[in-house]
C-alpha cells in the first residue's frame, strides 16, 4: 500500500459512495486508476465491505453501552455463543484483561437494556458483569 491508496481508504471511511471521479480530482489520479485501486483492495480483502453508518438525528433515542463480563473458564465458549445470538449486542469482543468479554450493547431504552442486562447476567457460566452506559460519541471509524 502506498500513499495513493492510503488516500483513497481514508476518503472511503469518511464516504464509501464518493464517486471515482471525486477521488480522482482529491488526489490528482485518473479515475480509471482509481477504480482499479478500489478493485485491487477489495479483491486482495483490503476492503472488506461498503457500508454505511446513520446519524443518532435519524435513529430512534436509544441507549448504548459497553458491558464487561467475567467468565467461568470452561463456559466461555457457550457464553460467547449465547451472547452473540442476542440483538441487542452489536459486537462481542474477546480480551486478554481482567474481563474474559467485552459486549457493545444498544438497547431502546433504559427499561429494555435492564432486562438485557438481567438476561445476560443469568447466562450460565458468567461469573461477573461491569456496564458503562455510553453518553455521546465522538469519532466512529
Amino acid at each position: 500500500m502506498d500513499d495513493l491508496d492510503h488516500d483513497i481508504l481514508s476518503a472511503l471511511r469518511h464516504n464509501a459512495r464518493i464517486p471515482a471521479s471525486s477521488l480522482a480530482a482529491m488526489t490528482g489520479a485518473s479515475r480509471a486508476t482509481i477504480a482499479a485501486r478500489i478493485e485491487r483492495m477489495v479483491a486482495d480483502g483490503t476492503i472488506a465491505a461498503f457500508t454505511i453508518r446513520t446519524g443518532s438525528e435519524i435513529r430512534p433515542a436509544g441507549v448504548r453501552a459497553i458491558v464487561m463480563i467475567e467468565v467461568v473458564g470452561k463456559f466461555a465458549d457457550r457464553v460467547a455463543h449465547q451472547l452473540r445470538g442476542l440483538p441487542e449486542v452489536r459486537a462481542l469482543h474477546s480480551t486478554n484483561g481482567r474481563w474474559d468479554f467485552i459486549a457493545e450493547l444498544e438497547d431502546r431504552d433504559l427499561a429494555s437494556f435492564d432486562e438485557t442486562l438481567r438476561r445476560i447476567r443469568l447466562i450460565e457460566g458468567i461469573n461477573t458483569t461491569e456496564s458503562s452506559i455510553l453518553l455521546k460519541t465522538s469519532k466512529v471509524g
